[in-house]
């Protein structure tokens, strides 16, 4: 399984190098474009979900124990299980899906949309039962009924929310400023209430990134199990997200597109995880206060991004509430929460979707090697549209 993850890990980065590098001036519009801001709010909170939030606190002892990590410190480890590298794969499936999908159509084939969709249900599925059994660790003492509770109530909402487009657009950006107010009053509880360190700590902290950088080839291939199992899961989500984002995408230049998508969303993920370092470093315990301000950001973070996946599988297979009407909320809702349930308590794992991604990613190489007149035309078709499509939109 290891060779497998790091030979697709490795062709997905080096792909998406290739098309920064030889495509860098093809215009990319998606099907309803919006302005930058509004587009990196999607992306950010359909890409992530609560372990952004809380997990690293516990994953930082975790790494400062484990000798496999002593080549650099928990902070650059924490970034790069979750920084610039993933969001590559993302930044690449998205421009395959504005570029070149329209032309190739792969994903239109009927074994393949079915293929790719189930894994879209699965890897939903999965967001929500990892939220569920990660609960009791942000809540104490919270019982396996209020655990079943909250995750209904989550489903309820992202089912209601994928069938609003508007209301999924104010709910990602609002997530996003609640995420951005949440860091500052966190770095400021740590820097001046709870200890002494002041913001020189937080500059600290981003300091200690630099080693991620410095350490980069380490992370194009699994460190331990743990790194093997984020790979595994990031791959999951790679396809979907960029075909969801896709849609958004508002006439960026293709190298403005790989910094909305790989840039844009790693500098807040650097700041957070530099705040979270301090209580780590500082032997803080989270107040009860804070905790459930980082709770409920961590719930609208999951609403976000099980909204976008329902959403994406609901277009690509029709079973949208146009078609459905009032059966859409029932259909989404209890196919999900059937699937949390088979996650629960059946042995079903997500490295099995993960690796039927990189099948789905290697079936779509070989198609376009064996059309690769038509790739050609798709991204010549975009150049000579470069100067009629939409302008960018500015918001």
């Amino acid at each position: 399984m290891s060779y497998i993850i790091s030979t697709a890990y490795l062709a997905v980065l080096l792909s998406a190098v290739f098309v920064i590098l030889r495509w860098s001036n093809v215009r990319c519009c998606g099907q309803t474009p919006v302005g930058t801001f509004t587009f990196v709010a999607l992306l950010f909170t359909a890409g992530l979900d609560m372990g952004l939030v809380m997990l690293p606190l516990t994953e930082f002892p975790a790494y400062a124990a484990d000798d496999a990590y002593r080549f650099t410190n928990p902070l650059a480890i924490e970034f790069g299980m979750w920084g610039p590298l993933v969001w590559m794969m993302y930044f690449l499936s998205a421009f395959y899906f504005v570029v070149l999908e329209p032309r190739l159509q792969i994903f239109e084939i009927p074994i393949v949309r079915w293929v790719y969709n189930l894994t879209v249900i699965a890897t939903c599925a999965f967001t929500c039962y990892l939220f569920l059994t990660a609960l009791p660790s942000y809540i104490g003492d919270i019982s396996a009924t209020a655990q079943w509770g909250i995750v209904v109530c989550v489903i309820a909402m992202s089912v209601y929310s994928s069938g609003n487009l508007n209301f999924m657009k104010w709910l990602a950006v609002t997530s996003t400023w609640m995420f951005v107010i949440l860091a500052i009053v966190a770095v400021l509880a740590a820097a001046y209430y709870y200890s002494a360190v002041g913001l020189g700590g937080l500059a600290s902290n981003l300091g200690l990134l630099s080693d991620y950088f410095a350490n980069l080839q380490h992370f194009v291939s699994p460190i331990t199990a743990y790194h093997e199992f984020y790979l595994f899961w990031w791959f999951s989500w790679s396809i979907m997200i960029g075909q969801f984002v896709s849609m958004f995408v508002g006439g960026l230049r293709t190298w403005r597109l790989a910094v909305a998508m790989i840039l844009l969303p790693s500098i807040p993920l650097a700041v957070w995880f530099a705040v979270l370092y301090i209580y780590f470093e500082q032997q803080i315990t989270i107040p009860a206060w804070l905790n459930w301000f980082m709770v409920t950001v961590g719930i609208v973070f999951v609403v976000n991004s099980l909204d976008s996946l329902i959403r994406l599988y609901g277009l690509n297979l029709g079973w949208t509430k146009t078609r459905l009407g009032s059966a859409y909320y029932p259909l989404h809702f209890f196919l999900q929460l059937a699937l949390v349930m088979a996650y629960q308590f059946t042995p079903f794992k997500i490295e099995w979707v993960g690796v039927v991604v990189i099948g789905l990613y290697a079936a779509v190489y070989a198609l376009m090697l064996r059309h690769h007149a038509l790739v050609r035309a798709a991204v010549t078709e975009a150049r000579s549209s470069a100067e009629t499509v939409v302008p960018a939109v500015s918001r």
